[in-house]
């Protein structure tokens, strides 16, 4: 049996509520920039929740036409412009068959946005006025196609729809149908643009939400005044690349992509499990086929929601799979605390933050961690930023439906 063949990264693209490029983004991100503010997009007089974060700096016509405008939602239109930034910085189109290069490009919900306004107008004007494009607008899979048209990517086209996982997930199958001789290369990430009254009322109403009116006090990952996630949005794009491949071409390469675990609760619809098993045993995987020794200087990019339960179990997941000794010192923050969480976004924009991690040494913090809570015993990364030398950076995602995904990443 031929060894499976390692993956690296070789473009990174973001956009972002703390920014649309990757220079703006990481530079707000090691800052410890709150990207959350009131909801500017609808009247949020009758909603308990009126903060979100909200991409405030993207420009679609910088990478689509008026025609690709009118026929593309928002979430689709975020996820063409990180795959298209990340695509330019890789060089990666033109270097190999069409046939082997692949799109893994995934959203949790899809076009929202187009949802609402077609059921407006099927209520107010009947069911002629629908658009004829609702359908192609709509549907999760349809980033993914049109990346791929946009590329010639006659690959697999392949979007992840496991919630809050969705992002990870998808860069986790790319890593292997790349290791695996699949393909050679895949654009892979998440995208999500949820931020409309029908996804703010129904996370609200499950009582998901923070109500909290100050965009400081709100997203408060491992803090013990935590009481909800505020909603995020845009999108984060790799392009993954066999390792010889890379090397052969003078590519620049962020890093390895050295473990992927993938696991479900099978516990609850919305609840992750109360001992935290299937985060346990996700990061368990990825650290084990990373090669994990025991002795690496660790870095996790938690899934920290912010959610009275998520940050516990995902504690016990973190310590269960390292050991109480080792998950008490790896170092810890919520990037959610700065972005929101992005939904079906967030795993692909946290792989790109522990990509910057081996890159530059600076851990980004968890902002507004001011009272960390007992349960939640971990060595965090609190209010500012700090420089440390990491060998190993995880990525943990934790999604509705008992998905739990985990990437790990080495320097090359």
């Amino acid at each position: 049996m031929k060894e499976p063949r390692r993956v690296v990264v070789t473009g990174l693209g973001v956009v972002s509520p703390l920014g649309s490029d990757m220079d703006t983004f990481w530079k707000n991100v090691t800052d410890g920039v709150c990207g959350i503010g009131p909801i500017t997009r609808f009247d949020t007089s009758q909603y308990k929740a009126k903060v979100a974060a909200e991409v405030k700096d993207f420009d679609p016509a910088q990478y689509l036409s008026t025609n690709e405008l009118l026929r593309t939602d928002l979430y689709a239109q975020y996820a063409i412009g990180a795959a298209e930034q990340a695509v330019s910085e890789s060089g990666i189109v033109g270097t190999l068959p069409p046939d082997r290069l692949g799109v893994y490009f995934g959203s949790g919900i899809g076009g929202l946005e187009t949802v609402c306004s077609g059921v407006a107008k099927l209520n107010e004007q009947g069911p002629r006025r629908v658009s004829s494009l609702i359908i192609p607008m709509m549907i999760a899979n349809m980033a993914a196609g049109l990346i791929a048209i946009r590329y010639d990517c006659q690959n697999g086209a392949m979007p992840a729809v496991t919630a809050c996982a969705t992002g990870s997930n998808a860069i986790g199958e790319a890593v292997r149908t790349i290791r695996h001789g699949y393909a050679d290369a895949v654009i892979a990430g998440g995208s999500e643009a949820s931020i409309v009254p029908l996804g703010v009322a129904g996370f609200v109403n499950m009582r998901a939400l923070s109500t909290a009116d100050d965009p400081m006090a709100a997203s408060l990952p491992f803090d013990a005044r935590r009481a909800g996630f505020v909603m995020g949005e845009g999108a984060g794009a790799l392009v993954l690349e066999e390792l010889e491949h890379a090397r052969a071409r003078g590519a620049h390469i962020y890093g390895e992509i050295s473990g992927y675990g993938s696991t479900c609760d099978a516990y609850h619809m919305t609840a992750s499990h109360p001992e935290g098993d299937g985060g346990r045993r996700a990061i368990a995987q990825a650290l084990e086929e990373s090669g994990y020794t025991g002795d690496e200087r660790l870095y996790i990019n938690a899934h920290g929601t912010g959610t009275p339960i998520n940050d516990a179990c995902e504690t016990l997941a973190i310590k269960g799979a390292l050991g109480q000794e080792k998950g008490r010192e790896a170092l810890v923050s919520s990037t959610k605390s700065m972005t929101g969480h992005m939904l079906g976004a967030a795993g692909a924009v946290e792989a790109i933050v522990c990509l910057k991690v081996l890159q530059t040494g600076i851990v980004p913090p968890t902002i507004n961690l001011l009272e960390p809570d007992p349960e939640c015993d971990l060595n965090h990364v609190a209010q500012t930023a700090v420089q440390a030398e990491i060998d190993l950076c995880l990525s943990n995602s934790l999604g509705f439906g008992g998905h739990n995904a985990t990437l790990a990443f080495r320097k090359v």
